[in-house]
């Protein structure tokens, strides 16, 4: 069995559609279902139940999904240690906001313990940029929140946040147990620089035109709120502070805690970084 093909087998068995399997490979269906099929005829049984409904692994199809992550990653070690030998390895990591995510310590860790010689360097970036320096190629890969100008980039969503209303708490509708977007309607809200990515101002404004005081930090967030009595929006369950309190938000969708590194770009680090970051933000 080549690499490549348990490559393409490990893809459509983690996302269980040949459509986004082959999105996520970077190539088109016709060619991923053929792999499957000569990897099957090669084996000698069935490794996907395929049914108008969906598509489902076997008995066969789960053993091979443990082994071929095995082997990968193995393969994956042996061209790290060969490239340690040439020099110091090293992966840079942008990370956006809150760096202390239980899900980036546990990252942190595993990753430590996978690949022990290898450099990390962390950029840690503002508001203003959500994608870390990926764009202007500063990082290799960036764990951050969506959305944003994926164009050039590859995204897998980590996780999923709920956000809610950022108010102080002696505002009228700190009292409230949730809020819609239409009670903030006339309200100042924080807001981003010019020339903050379009797609992640608008999500974190609620998906209008805003107005009110300029932030790039969480800390500016929090300010704003504070000091002005503006209103904006956080994470659920971020401690928001004294004088603040956070209120659910119906209407809005969860914010996406997402691991990019620019499209094309096979570095076998980056690979492993963000399997080994899938599990590690696994709930």
């Amino acid at each position: 069995m080549e690499l490549r093909a348990l490559r393409y087998f490990v893809a459509v068995a983690e996302e269980l559609h040949f459509g986004r399997a082959a999105a996520r490979l970077h190539m088109s269906q016709p060619p991923l279902s053929r792999a499957i099929k000569q990897l099957e005829t090669g084996i000698g049984a069935t490794l996907f139940d395929r049914s108008p409904t969906g598509v489902a692994l076997t008995a066969v199809g789960a053993v091979l999904l443990d082994e071929a992550r095995a082997l990968l990653d193995h393969a994956d070690r042996v061209r790290e240690r060969v490239r340690a030998a040439a020099g110091a390895a090293t992966l840079t990591v942008g990370i956006l906001g809150d760096s202390a995510d239980p899900g980036a310590t546990r990252l942190a860790d595993a990753f430590r313990r996978q690949h022990p010689r290898v450099e990390i360097r962390v950029r840690e970036t503002d508001l203003t940029d959500p994608t870390c320096g990926l764009h202007a190629g500063l990082v290799d890969v960036a764990l951050t929140r969506g959305p944003f100008d994926e164009t050039g980039l590859t995204v897998r969503e980590l996780r999923t946040d709920p956000v809610g209303a950022l108010l102080r708490t002696d505002d009228p509708l700190a009292r409230r147990d949730t809020l819609k977007l239409a009670d903030l309607a006339d309200r100042r809200w924080f807001v981003f620089p010019e020339g903050t990515d379009p797609l992640w101002q608008s999500y974190w404004n609620g998906g209008a035109s805003r107005e009110g005081p300029v932030v790039r930090a969480v800390v500016e967030c929090r300010q704003a709120v504070l000091w002005n009595g503006t209103v904006g929006m956080t994470l659920l369950d971020h401690e928001p502070g004294d004088g603040l309190r956070v209120v659910p938000l119906l209407d809005m969708p969860a914010s996406r805690v997402v691991a990019a590194w620019r499209e094309g770009d096979m570095n076998p680090l980056i690979r492993s970084f963000v399997r080994t970051a899938i599990a590690a933000y696994r709930p």
